[in-house]
C-alpha cells in the first residue's frame, strides 16, 4: 500500500570510513536488502545514517568512530520529497528540515530503530520504551510519558538532600536555620573586630621603634660584612705582594749574578762594547781578512807558477838524458856520415872510370858525364863535410831551452819565497792587531775572533736582558711597596668604619658581625611577629570593612524563606500534575499496551511455528513469554535464537502499532537473522515483511540465503522489493 509520508531515497556519503564521495540507493518505501560480503561497509553505512540524524560518535575508547585520517565526517540523507539532511561537525548540528526527526529521540532510534544482533538480545527498559512509543504516537504535541518523567525529576529535586539541589525544600530549611546561626555569628564577630582594631592602633608605635632598631642594626652589619670583605681581599692581596716582593728580590739577584757571569765570560773589553764598536771591529776584521785573502792568492798564484816552471824544467832535464834520444842522436850521425862518404865515393867511382873511359874512346859524352859526376862527388863530399862538422841548431835550441826553463823556475821561486815571505809578517802583524783590539784569544784567526764577536754580541744581549729583568723586577717590586701602602691605608679606613680599631684583625671583624647577626636575628624576629600580627589584624579589619555579613545575613534569611514557601507551593502543584499523568498514561497502557503484546504474540508464534505463542507482562512488570502448553518463562531462560525472535517480534509490534513515531526515518537491521535456523528464518522474514507494509525497512546482510528467503516472503505478500549489492 503507498505512504503519503516521505521516505528515505538516497545516502550521500562525502567522508565517512572507507567511502569517499560515494551515492547509495535509491532505496524503496517498504523493504530494501543491501547485499554485500564482510567488509564490504554495510555496518558502516548504518552507522552513517544514525550519525547524521543524531550526531557523529565520539573518540572514545578504541570504538571505531569511523572518523577518516586528516578530514572531517560529512554526508547527507535524501528524502523521497526532496528533503535533505546533512551533518558535517556535531558543534554545528544538522543542516536541513529538522522536522524530518522532531517526533524520535537518539535513545528510542538506536532501541527500536537501528537493530544488530546485539540489540536483539534484549530490550532494556521495556515498559519505559513502550510507554513513551504508545503515548507519542497517541497525537499529542509532546509524549505523556516525557512530562512525566520530568515532573518526577522535577519534584525529586524538591526533595533531594544533594548539595546542589537549589530547589529543595529540605535544603531551603536547613539552609535558612543555617543562614540564621550565621546572622548571631557576624554579631559576635563586629565584637571581636572592635577589639581587634584598639589592639592594631597599639601596636603602631613599637613596630616603628623596632623598625628604627632593625635599620641600625642592618647598617652595622652592613659595614661589618663590607668590612669583612675588604680586610679578606686586602688580606689576601697583602700577602700576595709580599710574597711577589720576595720573589722580585730573589730575581734581581738572580739577573745580577747572571749577567756578572756573562760579561765575564765575554771579557771585560768585549762585553762593553757598544754596537758602533762592535760593527767597527766587524768592519776591520773584513778589511783583514780581504788583505789575507789577497795575500793567500798571491802565495797560491806564485806556487802554481812555481810548481809549473819545475815541472817544465824537470821535463826537460828528463829529455836531455834519455836513451831514446841519445840513440836518435847516433842515428842521425851515423846517416850524416854515410851521406857525407859512401855517397860522394860511389859516386866519385863511377865518374873517374867513366872520365876514363871516355878519354880513351873519345867519347865527349862520357868524359862529360864521367866529369860531372866526379865534381858532384866532390861537392857532396864537401857539402856532407860542412854538415858533419857545423853545430847543430837541434842541440842549441835544447840548450837554449833548457837554460830558459831554468832561469823562470829561479825566478818563480824567488818569487814564491817573497810571497811566503810576505804572508807570514802580515800573518805576526795580524796576531799583534788582534791583540791590540782585545781578540788575543783568537789566536791570530779571524774566525776565531769573529766567534769571539758573536759570543760577546750574545753575552751582551743577554746581559742586557738580565739588566731588563733587573730593572722590570725593581719597578714592580716599587709598584708592590706603593700598593702595600695603600693597602695598609685601606685597610684601616674599613675598620674606621665598622667602628673597629685600624688594626684590628680579621676574626675580630668576624667575631663582632656574629655577635651582631645573632643580636640582628632576634629583634627581626621580634619585628616579624609584630608585623605578622600587624598584617593579621590589618586583614581582617580590611575585610570588615567590606563586610555586611549581618545585614546580608538578614536580607538571605528573609530570601531563603521566601523561597521556601514557593517551593512547598510548587511541590504541591507538581505533586498534582504527576497523579493526573500517572492516571492518563495507564489508562493509555490499558487501551493500547494489550494490542502491542497480543501483535507480538501473533508475530513470535509466526517465527517460532507455534512454539511459542504468547507475550505478557506479570503482576511485577516481568515480561514473560508462553509455549502452546501455557508454561510461561522469562527471557533470560530462552535460547539466544528464541530470545532474539521474542525482542524482534516486541519491537515489530511497537513499532506498527506507534506508527506516527519516526514517521520518515527507516528501519535499519543489520544481519539479524544470522541466529536463526532455516524453518524460524522464514517467519522472521515474513514479520519484517509485514513490517515493510508500513513502514520503511533497510535490511543489511551478507548471507545469500535471507536474501532468498525475503524476497520470496515479500513476492507472496506483493511487497516491494529494493536489492542494493555493494
Amino acid at each position: 500500500m503507498a505512504r503519503t509520508t516521505p521516505f528515505l531515497r538516497y545516502l550521500r556519503i562525502e567522508r565517512f570510513g572507507r567511502f569517499h564521495d560515494k551515492t547509495v540507493g535509491p532505496f524503496d518505501e517498504h523493504l530494501n536488502i543491501v547485499y554485500g560480503g564482510n567488509e564490504a561497509g554495510k555496518t558502516t553505512l548504518a552507522a552513517f545514517v544514525g550519525g547524521v540524524l543524531f550526531g557523529w560518535e565520539e573518540a572514545r575508547g578504541r570504538r571505531n568512530t569511523y572518523k577518516p585520517a586528516g578530514a572531517e565526517r560529512s554526508g547527507s540523507l535524501i528524502f523521497s520529497d526532496g528533503r535533505t539532511l546533512s551533518r558535517t561537525r556535531n558543534v554545528d548540528g544538522i543542516d536541513g528540515d529538522a522536522a524530518l526527526v522532531e517526533d524520535i529521540d537518539r535513545d528510542t532510534f538506536r532501541t527500536m530503530f537501528s537493530l544488530n544482533s546485539d540489540e536483539l538480545r534484549s530490550l532494556r527498559n521495556t515498559t519505559d520504551t513502550t510507554a513513551k512509543l504508545l503515548t507519542a504516537g497517541s497525537g499529542t504535541s509532546s509524549s505523556p510519558a516525557h512530562a512525566l518523567a520530568q515532573v518526577s525529576e522535577r519534584l525529586a529535586a524538591f526533595t533531594s538532600r544533594a548539595a546542589g539541589a537549589t530547589q529543595s525544600i529540605p535544603q531551603l530549611i536547613a539552609l535558612r536555620n543555617e543562614l540564621r546561626e550565621r546572622q548571631n555569628e557576624a554579631a559576635d564577630q563586629a565584637d571581636r573586630w572592635r577589639a581587634q582594631d584598639r589592639e592594631l592602633h597599639e601596636l603602631e608605635p613599637e613596630r616603628a621603634a623596632m623598625a628604627e632598631r632593625v635599620d641600625e642594626s642592618n647598617r652595622l652589619i652592613e659595614s661589618l660584612s663590607s668590612a669583612r670583605a675588604a680586610l679578606e681581599a686586602l688580606d689576601g692581596e697583602r700577602d700576595k705582594l709580599e710574597q711577589e716582593i720576595e720573589r722580585l728580590e730573589g730575581v734581581q739577584a738572580a739577573a745580577t749574578s747572571e749577567q756578572r757571569e756573562r760579561e765575564c765570560g765575554a771579557g771585560a773589553s768585549l762585553a762593553r762594547l757598544s754596537s758602533n764598536e762592535d760593527r767597527a771591529l766587524r768592519d776591520r776584521l773584513d778589511a783583514l781578512a780581504a788583505q789575507q785573502a789577497r795575500l793567500a792568492h798571491g802565495t797560491d798564484v806564485a806556487r802554481a807558477n812555481y810548481t809549473s816552471s819545475a815541472a817544465v824544467y824537470e821535463a826537460l832535464l828528463e829529455t836531455e838524458n834519455g836513451r831514446d834520444e841519445q840513440q836518435r842522436l847516433r842515428t842521425d850521425r851515423r846517416i850524416q856520415v854515410a851521406f857525407c862518404v859512401v855517397i860522394p865515393a860511389v859516386l866519385f867511382l863511377l865518374g873517374v872510370p867513366l872520365f876514363i873511359e871516355g878519354r880513351d874512346r873519345g867519347a865527349l859524352s862520357y868524359m862529360a858525364i864521367g866529369f860531372l859526376l866526379t865534381v858532384f862527388a866532390a861537392l857532396l863530399a864537401l857539402g856532407g863535410f860542412a854538415l858533419l862538422f857545423r853545430p847543430s841548431k837541434h842541440d842549441t835550441a835544447l840548450k837554449e831551452r833548457f837554460q830558459d826553463a831554468h832561469w823562470v823556475m829561479v825566478q818563480d821561486k824567488k818569487k814564491l819565497e817573497a810571497c811566503q815571505a810576505e804572508e807570514r809578517q802580515a800573518q805576526i802583524r795580524l796576531a799583534e792587531e788582534l791583540e791590540e783590539l782585545g781578540l788575543g784569544a783568537a789566536d791570530g784567526s779571524l774566525r776565531q775572533a769573529r766567534v769571539l764577536l758573536d759570543e760577546a754580541r750574545d753575552a751582551r744581549a743577554d746581559a742586557a736582558l738580565c739588566r731588563q729583568r733587573q730593572q722590570a723586577a725593581a719597578a714592580r717590586a716599587a709598584q708592590a711597596s706603593v700598593r702595600l701602602a695603600e693597602i695598609r691605608r685601606e685597610r684601616a679606613a674599613a675598620t674606621a668604619r665598622a667602628g673597629l680599631p685600624p688594626e684590628a684583625h680579621l676574626s675580630e671583624v668576624e667575631a663582632e658581625l656574629e655577635r651582631r647577626l645573632r643580636q640582628r636575628a632576634g629583634l627581626l624576629e621580634a619585628f616579624e611577629s609584630m608585623n605578622q600580627r600587624a598584617g593579621e589584624l590589618a586583614t581582617i579589619l580590611s575585610q570588615a570593612e567590606a563586610e555586611g555579613s549581618f545585614d546580608r545575613y538578614k536580607i538571605e534569611v528573609q530570601q531563603v524563606s521566601t523561597r521556601l514557601d514557593e517551593a512547598r507551593a510548587d511541590f504541591a502543584r507538581l505533586l498534582l500534575a504527576k497523579r493526573m499523568l500517572q492516571a492518563a498514561i495507564a489508562t493509555w497502557e490499558s487501551k493500547q499496551q494489550p494490542e502491542v503484546y497480543a501483535k507480538a504474540s501473533r508475530l513470535l508464534s509466526l517465527m517460532t511455528e507455534g512454539r511459542w505463542t504468547a507475550v505478557e507482562l506479570s503482576s511485577g512488570g516481568t515480561l514473560l513469554v508462553a509455549d502452546a502448553a501455557r508454561c510461561t518463562r522469562e527471557p533470560v531462560h530462552l535460547s539466544l535464537g528464541t530470545c532474539q525472535q521474542l525482542y524482534l517480534a516486541l519491537r515489530i509490534a511497537l513499532l506498527t502499532s506507534a506508527d506516527n513515531v519516526g514517521r520518515a526515518i527507516p528501519i535499519l537491521a543489520d544481519d539479524i537473522l544470522v541466529n536463526f535456523d532455516d524453518r524460524r528464518r522464514i517467519g522472521a522474514a515474513q514479520a519484517l515483511v509485514e513490517l515493510a507494509r508500513t513502514r520503511q525497512v533497510i535490511l543489511f546482510t551478507c548471507h545469500p540465503e535471507v536474501v532468498r528467503v525475503l524476497k520470496k516472503a515479500a513476492k507472496q505478500a506483493d511487497c516491494s522489493t529494493v536489492i542494493i549489492d555493494l
